[in-house]
């Protein structure tokens, strides 16, 4: 089996978080990669979901009566947060 160098860039601090993980399963990040690799190969694709994040349902009524608010001319408008602070009172 030849063999290929990967130089890929991350952050120190993943890179040590992952490597502990890999530890503790008694894998180095050498194998982790190619375990995610081949996994990748096998299933023609990630091997793992990829979503967006989709708010619950509290936030997506906030976001739904905020754009209310945006569409309604006669909504209140603050130009500061000290204005806003001012109108209730804080």
């Amino acid at each position: 089996m030849a063999t290929t160098n990967l130089n890929i860039r991350i952050d120190k601090d993943i890179k040590y978080q992952a490597e502990e993980i890999f530890n503790e399963l008694g894998l180095n990040m050498t194998t982790a990669i190619n375990l995610f690799l081949r996994t990748t190969i096998r299933e023609h694709g990630i091997p793992f979901e990829l979503k967006l994040d989709l708010p619950n349902e509290t936030t997506a009524a906030a976001f739904d009566e905020g754009r209310k608010l945006m569409d309604d001319p006669l909504a209140p408008r603050y130009s500061s947060m000290d204005a806003l602070k001012v109108a209730l009172d804080v």
